[in-house]
């Protein structure tokens, strides 16, 4: 069972729509006891990180998602659930973040309008099972004006251009996260929530061994 954490700060229905559909066994929840006992953990967010914490903090759930990545479990995170995993944020002021990955989060550094609303590639660093299937460049969507800048070297796992490079796809051991929203991505959303099933091991019928050496393939 995969647990969509829910700390009250967004709309998690096309979340777990996107996880349903390619055939997870999903569900959203604020409880702590069901994510400790989750195979995997799923970590959206959008607004603000200060703002995000704080309800994070309200609902008892900072141990837990630290305790989750601790222990090994498959950690998905998406849009603001990449940037709190982060050391600290200066989004309307200096924030603590999960302390989970190295770096920090800053505003977007372009002359284009922020914030940045739509369509943009995607280019992957390295190769990645989370990333298996998804071609250089291809689309995924975006809202956002904040980005994480990863002090870990080898942290980044993709970048987009928007009037600069910055960093879209991070992955480190269990951790994987993104700042786009997959489960707005059509095709190429649905592939990589599909991936990190398949990594998680929750793909009904398949051996999760088959099926992370087929993401090599």
């Amino acid at each position: 069972m995969l647990a969509i954490v829910d700390y009250g700060v967004s709309n998690l229905r096309s979340v777990h729509k996107a996880f349903e559909y390619v055939g997870a066994q999903a569900i959203v929840t604020g409880d702590p006891a069901v994510i400790a006992a989750a195979d995997a953990v799923v970590f959206p967010g959008q607004g603000a990180f200060g703002d995000a914490m704080r309800h994070l903090r309200q609902h008892g759930l900072v141990q837990p998602l630290q305790d989750a990545v601790a222990s090994g479990r498959p950690f998905f995170g998406i849009c603001l659930g990449l940037q709190l995993l982060f050391e600290e944020s200066d989004e309307m002021g200096r924030h603590t973040g999960l302390g989970m990955l190295p770096g920090r989060v800053e505003r977007l550094r372009t002359e284009f309008k922020i914030p940045h609303i739509g369509w943009n590639q995607i280019h992957p660093m390295r190769p990645h099972p989370l990333l298996a299937g998804v071609q250089p460049g291809a689309y995924a969507y975006f809202d956002h004006s904040y980005v994480v800048r990863p002090t870990g070297a080898d942290d980044t796992l993709a970048t987009t251009d928007y009037g600069e490079d910055f960093v879209c796809a991070v992955a480190h051991g269990n951790v994987m996260a993104v700042q786009f929203h997959p489960e707005k991505s059509q095709q190429v959303g649905l592939r990589i929530v599909r991936n990190f099933v398949a990594l998680a091991g929750q793909l009904p019928g398949v051996p999760a061994a088959h099926i992370v050496e087929s993401l090599h393939a």
